[in-house]
Order: C-alpha cells, then sequence, then structure tokens
C-alpha cells in the first residue's frame, strides 16, 4: 500500500494543537513537506520542531486568523506562488454551543465565514496547482453532527452541514482532475474543544465534569474518547495515493458512536 508523501506539499490548518498539529506530525512522518497554519506564533514554532525531517523535508508556518478572511487569502495567495499546495486540511474550532433557537444571527454569519468561507479560498487558492501536478487532496476535518446533529450545538451543527454539502459538490466537480474531496468527522476527541463542551455543560447543568465525562463517554460503544493521534490516521490515509479512489464521502472516527451507517 502506497502511503509515501515524499515530494508532497502540505498545509495543514489549526496546526498548533489537537487533531491539527497531530495530522501535520503523522503527514511529515509520511515524507510530506509540511506548511503549518494557525493564529499562534509561539505554538506553530514549537510544532514546526517537532516535524519530522528525516526525508530532506522542508516545512514551514504562517500565522492567520480565520475571522480575516482577506489577510487569509493573501498570505495563501502569496504562498501558492512559490509551491504547489497538493494536500489541504481544512480544520477551525467549533463556534461555541448553545441552543439553536437561542442563537444570534452574527454566530451564524462569523462561523460561516471562519470555516467554509475560509475553506473555500483555500481551495481556489491551490487548486490550479493540484490539477497541474495531477495530485490533490481537501480533508475537511468536521464533525459527526452532520450524520446526527448534536444537543447543544446548533450553530456549529448548522455550519457543519453547509461544509458538508460543498464539500460533496467540490468533489463532483475536481475529480476528473485527480483531486478528492473528503471529510473526516471526529467523535469525542481529547482536545481543548472537548474540554470547553465539557466544562460548559457541567456549569449548565450543576454536575461534576468527572460525571459529564463518564456520560459522554458511554455514549460510546468503545467507552473511551479519541486520541487526535487515530484522527490524524484517518486524515493521513486519505492525504495519501493509496486513498486514490476515495471521493466525496464522510468518514466518522468516533469509536461507533453516531446510530447511522
Amino acid at each position: 500500500m502506497n502511503i509515501d508523501l515524499t515530494g508532497k506539499n502540505a498545509l495543514v490548518c489549526g496546526s498548533s494543537r489537537g487533531i491539527g498539529k497531530a495530522a501535520a506530525i503523522q503527514l511529515a512522518a509520511m515524507g510530506a513537506n509540511v506548511t503549518l497554519v494557525s493564529r499562534n506564533v509561539e505554538r506553530l514554532g514549537n510544532v514546526l520542531e517537532e516535524l519530522d525531517h528525516s526525508k530532506g523535508q522542508k516545512h514551514d508556518f504562517f500565522s492567520a486568523d480565520f475571522s480575516d478572511a482577506a489577510d487569509l487569502q493573501k498570505k495563501a495567495s502569496a504562498l501558492a506562488i512559490s509551491k504547489n499546495i497538493h494536500i489541504l486540511i481544512n480544520n477551525t474550532g467549533g463556534p461555541a454551543g448553545g441552543p439553536v433557537n437561542k442563537a444570534a444571527v452574527n454566530e451564524f454569519t462569523s462561523a460561516f465565514n471562519n470555516h467554509l468561507i475560509c475553506n473555500h479560498i483555500l481551495v481556489q487558492t491551490f487548486m490550479e496547482g493540484m490539477k497541474a501536478d495531477g495530485y490533490g487532496r481537501v480533508i475537511n476535518v468536521i464533525s459527526t453532527s452532520v450524520k446526527q446533529p448534536l444537543d447543544g450545538l446548533g450553530v456549529s451543527n448548522t455550519i457543519r452541514g453547509a461544509v458538508a454539502n460543498w464539500s460533496k459538490t467540490l468533489a463532483n466537480e475536481l475529480g476528473a482532475f485527480g483531486i478528492t474531496v473528503n471529510n473526516v468527522l471526529p467523535g469525542a476527541t481529547l482536545t481543548d474543544r472537548l474540554q470547553e463542551i465539557i466544562d460548559a455543560k457541567a456549569q449548565k447543568t450543576g454536575k461534576d465534569v468527572d460525571a459529564i465525562k463518564d456520560q459522554m463517554k458511554s455514549a460510546v460503544p468503545m467507552k473511551r474518547f479519541a486520541q487526535p493521534e487515530e484522527i490524524a490516521s484517518a486524515i493521513a490515509f486519505l492525504a495519501s495515493p493509496a486513498a486514490s479512489y476515495i471521493n466525496g464521502i464522510n468518514v466518522p472516527v468516533d469509536g461507533g458512536r453516531t446510530k447511522s451507517l
């Protein structure tokens, strides 16, 4: 099975921690040249030092705040001039929780811009390079909520669904150029985002944090949370030559929690 990414250039969003960091480390281990993207320059620098250089890879990073789409486009365009990006990992922290009927309009517009619009900017910036080299992998890290909405995450459920359908449409349009577009749907994963959700539930219900964790784990057939590296393994496989005929799908990595196939 060919999972060698030597000579391929990858851009990984949200790569200063959590799933994004784990994905960047895995892609570098497979031989890719990795560009890290996040808001926190100090963390990016630390992750850069952790990346594998054993195959002569050249890694770099740039900082970007996805609430500023124009700045992201400027920086991504500059990168596209210097090299073709073959693997794009769209990965952005989710919107704040809360019931959808209480959400303010600006919460939707902000999340839409941070997720779908910024994803779209990056695809449009890099797809010509993917076409030119006959190799492209667009992998969107979203949520199992596209298959089964999650209670208390109204804005996130809505926006993640939009990203999933955008992704499927792109897969139909770009497949002929050797570009695949797929979604990875993490379940409950040990990240800062999960801790925020747990803390919010504890504050709202008055329950102990450990009790909230046990309740969440009980909904997973495997009775545990995922490690970021387990999600990264699915991302890395989809980025590889071995996944060349996998296109336009949602891949839940959730320990079996989602009730549908």
